[in-house]
């Protein structure tokens, strides 16, 4: 098809703040106005976005279970020239959030169609910046699914990563997940627990699995709100010095002594520090 004497309008992918109206750009605030319609999961919320910032536009609802007719129904407005804003409820648009089908018509049937991106707050990003964990290297899996056994699957299948791991969880489920987590990593895997990022009640705490569980079940509070999990990677340096042998000394001395002296023991067999040796056998479940 031949769109060059097409007058397009073009796609723009609006970031909007994740809790604080204050962490909005100046030129998201521009572009929202100047588009001739915008797309939002839900219009109620962004509703009040826009009142806040005196912002009079049109509003459309864009939301997962009518993305896939609507995508193609506003192709056909910016096909004909209309400009269009796409935002999410917060943050950047099409992280775990709807925008995927508009954007790939796009690019599919009109390449030139400028999808334009207007960056700001992403609440994965946010929270893997304070983490400590590394972000040289790391691995986004939003939402887990809602099924027990297909969250441990995909867990299970996650369980040997070595890069840092971004999860996004719900207030309902955070506590069956984590349980989750500590069965399949182990219960030594730190983990950064950050809810309400840049909100009033906004909370960044960082220990083990089996710390991290104890200290949310000290204050139910502490499930409340959007939830995103930072999960440390598998250590391949620690645990590929550990070979079977050394494994099958400690099962053996475990079972005449205690797991503080079978370890002690066998670090001195092998020379391997006790530390390295308590990490690996306790991450492992041995």
């Amino acid at each position: 098809m031949n769109n060059k004497n097409l007058k397009l309008g073009n796609l723009y992918i609006i970031s909007t703040p994740i809790g604080n109206y204050n962490d909005i750009s100046n030129r998201a605030i521009i572009t929202l106005r100047k588009v001739n319609l915008i797309l939002a999961e839900d219009t109620r919320k962004t509703g009040l976005l826009l009142k806040n910032f005196n912002i009079k536009n049109k509003l459309y609802p864009y939301y997962e279970y009518n993305e896939k007719k609507n995508a193609k129904f506003f192709l056909e407005k910016i096909k004909n020239g209309y400009n269009i804003g796409l935002v999410s409820d917060s943050g950047t648009p099409l992280i775990s959030d709807p925008g995927y089908k508009i954007v790939q018509l796009c690019r599919q049937k009109y390449i030139n169609i400028k999808i334009i991106p207007i960056p700001g707050p992403c609440a994965a990003i946010l929270a893997l910046s304070v983490s400590g964990l590394a972000t040289d290297k790391f691995c986004y899996e939003g939402f887990l699914s809602k099924k027990t056994s297909k969250r441990i699957k995909r867990l299970n299948e996650l369980k040997f990563e070595n890069r840092t791991i971004i999860i996004y969880e719900s207030k309902h489920r955070i506590l069956k997940c984590l349980y989750d987590i500590e069965n399949i990593f182990g219960k030594n895997r730190y983990i950064i627990f950050a809810k309400e990022l840049t909100k009033k009640w906004e909370n960044i705490y960082g220990n083990n699995i089996s710390n991290l569980i104890k200290w949310i079940k000290l204050d139910i509070n502490r499930l409340k709100g959007e939830i995103v999990l930072i999960i440390e990677g598998y250590n391949y340096k620690i645990n590929k010095k550990i070979s079977s042998k050394i494994i099958q000394t400690f099962l053996i001395l475990k079972q005449e002594l205690s797991i503080k002296k079978a370890i002690n023991i066998t670090s001195k067999i092998y020379s391997i520090k006790k530390n390295i040796l308590y990490k690996f056998l306790i991450n492992n479940k041995y």
